[in-house]
């Protein structure tokens, strides 16, 4: 019979505190998945409509939706000068549960190149499994 309770490799937890430095707001080209829901809050908290919204900052990926990104790789959200997220209270899902994605925590070797390009991941709050998973579960990458 197989064993149904076999933890994962990060069952004691995984650390990580944001250090604010911008990294996973630039870098190679890439996508933030957006959807109805998260547009609607991205656009009430910079005070535009929707549509307006989606024309300025929303770009279409087959089926899916995404945010733009500057000429340099920036997402357009990311303040240049600050490093900081100008619509941090309403970022997207993706944004929120950053670095405990499913392809992060995959595997020792996954998260361990995760640190190594997240100043914040692998220090600081120690998170346990529970609630690692559950936001693990919110977005799939």
């Amino acid at each position: 019979m197989p064993n149904n309770d076999k933890q994962p490799w990060y069952k004691d937890g995984l650390r990580f505190q944001c250090t604010g430095c911008g990294d996973c707001c630039t870098g190679a080209p890439g996508y933030v998945w957006v959807n109805g829901e998260e547009i609607t809050a991205l656009a009430a908290e910079i005070g535009v409509d929707i549509d307006t919204f989606e024309k300025r900052y929303v770009r279409q990926i087959g089926v899916r939706k995404s945010l733009k990104e500057r000429k340099n790789y920036d997402c357009v959200f990311l303040d240049g000068e600050t490093r900081k997220c100008t619509v941090y209270a309403a970022r997207p899902r993706q944004c929120r549960t950053w670095p405990f994605w499913d392809s992060n925590i995959r595997t020792p070797e996954a998260w361990a190149e995760t640190c190594r390009v997240c100043p914040g991941s692998g220090t600081g709050k120690l998170y346990q499994l529970e609630a690692i998973e559950q936001q693990a579960a919110a977005i799939r990458l």
